[in-house]
């Protein structure tokens, strides 16, 4: 039995576009919010510029890992080029590492060092970061969980790293207007706003890391990837076992290694066949599968 492939669209240009949408986004929220953060003496609104800035950074490492992605198999990288799609995930999880450091840093800087309570205008600029990050997050995640890419996944949640840190500074701007007058510490709350959350940011960043360098590292695809594969595999007719079943993701697909029992008595070319419709049904099934190679065994009489 033949599945149709449905469910996820396999096909990267919508990554690409995401990026470039993203990329353009981005660049107009680091130089609106990097001039409201000078002209309204917060620094809040200054690293969320430059968390912005690391986000362009971050689209453009997506753009190029999904473009080199998609390229097709040649004689030198025979499984095709899907490792670039990883190692731009991990590229940009690192982005996102560095940049909580960063911002971490200047924060604790501005804490120790005098300077003007921030303009309540500020809260204007941040309320539209805050929405148009949110919209921008719900887009690209959408988008990575549909073509399956580790990448645009990662960069989606940078997206949301930038509006957690516009959340943040909201509030912390609001506590320095609002009681700024009755103490230091309260005059600073947006930079110690800030400061708190570089800590989701970084835990988000190693939080992204970990999958991605678990595709280099050909770690086994989600169970219910490789239970999905067996299932199609032992409907084909002339199957009478899955003995192994081995699957790992590449880029945007997964490359498969299935073991079959088949009738020993039947010949080596019904065998041929029955291999054949397997690998069709597999990659017919509702996730992208690059490359499947299958070894065909004789069943034991008991089976």
């Amino acid at each position: 039995m033949v599945q149709e492939n449905k469910g996820i669209d396999h096909n990267p240009i919508r990554g690409i576009r995401s990026s470039l949408l993203g990329m353009l986004v981005n660049l107009t929220l680091a130089i609106i919010k990097a001039t409201a953060g000078v002209v309204g003496h917060t620094y809040a609104l200054i690293a969320d510029g430059i968390e912005s800035s690391m986000d362009i950074v971050s689209s453009l490492v997506v753009l190029s890992g999904l473009k080199i992605a998609s390229i097709p198999p040649d004689e030198k990288h025979p499984y095709g080029h899907g490792k670039a799609e990883s190692i731009a995930a991990v590229i940009v999880a690192l982005a996102l590492i560095l940049a909580a450091m960063i911002i971490a840093y200047q924060s604790y800087r501005e804490i120790i060092t005098p300077h003007l309570t921030p303009a309540p205008w500020t809260l204007i600029v941040l309320v539209l970061v805050v929405v148009t990050k949110g919209l921008l997050f719900r887009y690209v995640i959408g988008v990575g969980k549909d073509i399956e890419s580790t990448a645009v996944k990662t960069d989606a949640w940078h997206h949301l790293s930038d509006m957690l840190t516009s959340v943040a500074a909201f509030i912390g701007i609001s506590i320095a207007i609002l009681f700024g007058k009755y103490g230091k510490h309260l005059s600073n709350a947006d930079d110690w706003a800030t400061l708190f959350m570089t800590t989701i940011i970084l835990y988000n960043g190693i939080r992204l890391l970990r999958p991605a360098v678990d595709e280099i590292m050909d770690a086994a695809a989600p169970k219910e990837v490789s239970d999905e594969i067996c299932r199609v595999a032992a409907e084909v007719n002339g199957v009478i076992l899955i003995e192994k079943c081995r699957v790992r993701k590449a880029g945007l697909g997964y490359i498969v290694d299935l073991h079959i029992h088949v009738d020993g008595k039947i010949t080596v070319k019904k065998g041929h066949e029955i291999a054949h419709q397997v690998k069709k049904a597999i990659k017919q099934s509702r996730y992208a599968i690059f490359d499947v190679s299958l070894h065909v065994e004789p069943a034991k009489v008991d089976e």
